[in-house]
């Protein structure tokens, strides 16, 4: 996979965990919150962490 292609779907991913971090906020679940919160704060955190080291100019 190249460089361009890893780097695009790290970005969407990045995003999708922000999208699934603010979910509650737009649906208005309280009960699943926490939750979703945690699950998309790791998935941004982690996919943003790879986005940064493996797409790095060598």
């Amino acid at each position: 996979m190249s460089r361009y292609t890893t780097r695009t779907l790290l970005t969407i991913l990045m995003y999708a965990g922000v999208g699934l971090f603010l979910l509650p906020y737009f649906t208005g679940k309280a009960s699943t919150a926490p939750l979703l919160m945690l699950l998309g704060g790791i998935i941004s955190v982690v996919c943003g962490l790879l986005r940064c080291y493996l797409t790095e100019d060598k």
